[in-house]
């Protein structure tokens, strides 16, 4: 274990108290058609407390269309291919959709920090009141913690609204590393949702609220996940009610 990380580690173990430290939930909309996608909206609006729309799911998205009566609960995400989305098309036509979405008003656009620079520059210069969340994934591994700092770090100096650091968990320690991150940015004045994917990296998602992140992913159905190890609305909330 790290040096920090038993800190860390001892805040798993503290009494929270009945609903003292739940945190907010936010459900992925991963349908592929814009009824569906509508319908899943419709359910996520009354179990979570924000939706993200998966664009990059959709074969033919409509934004205009999309039922977002608070529209500061909506988070709007076009992820590419080599980020783990299906988005095929070019980086001038993704950001386009991105664009888009700050013109409607959309509460959040997630848009990956190693996006091309000249259009992730553009779409944060001209975000109007649309909150813009920086998000890095690293789907095999998680990096040291140093690295992560800097990561985070990166994503103060560009402006983010919100940070997003996710990893894959291969052991239970990689847990608090990725954890240890949600104080050092709130230190700093950050908001950020940190958290790691698998198997391995469920507790991050049950805890992270517990450590300051911003929110917490889960999905309407276990068949409807979008990342691995990502747990539904039902089962996140059920774990928090059991929680001492």
């Amino acid at each position: 274990m790290r040096k920090g990380e038993d800190t860390l580690a001892s805040r798993l173990t503290r009494r929270s108290g009945k609903g003292e430290t739940t945190g907010k939930i936010c459900v992925s909309i991963v349908e592929t058609t814009h009824d569906k996608a509508v319908r899943a909206i419709q359910e996520g609006n009354r179990v979570a407390d924000l939706v993200e729309l998966r664009v990059d799911y959709l074969k033919n998205p409509k934004l205009e269309r999309v039922p977002i009566s608070e529209k500061d609960r909506f988070i709007l995400t076009c992820r590419r291919k080599a980020e783990g989305g299906r988005y095929a098309g070019n980086e001038k036509s993704r950001f386009g959709i991105l664009k888009e979405a700050v013109e409607l008003g959309f509460g959040y656009v997630d848009v990956e920090l190693e996006s091309e620079r000249p259009l992730r520059e553009d779409l944060m210069e001209n975000r109007k009141k649309t909150r813009v969340i920086l998000s890095y994934h690293h789907f095999r591994t998680t990096p040291s913690q140093k690295e992560l700092q800097k990561v985070t770090d990166d994503m103060i100096r560009l402006g983010a609204d919100v940070a997003k650091v996710v990893t894959f968990a291969q052991i239970w320690e990689d847990n608090l590393r990725v954890l240890s991150l949600i104080p050092y940015a709130k230190e700093k004045g950050q908001n950020i949702v940190a958290f790691c994917m698998g198997e391995n990296g469920k507790m991050s998602r049950i805890f992270a609220p517990w450590f300051g992140s911003a929110w917490t992913y889960a999905a309407l159905s276990k068949a409807k996940a979008s990342a691995p190890g990502q747990l539904t609305v039902r089962e996140m909330k059920n774990l928090w009610e059991m929680l001492p």
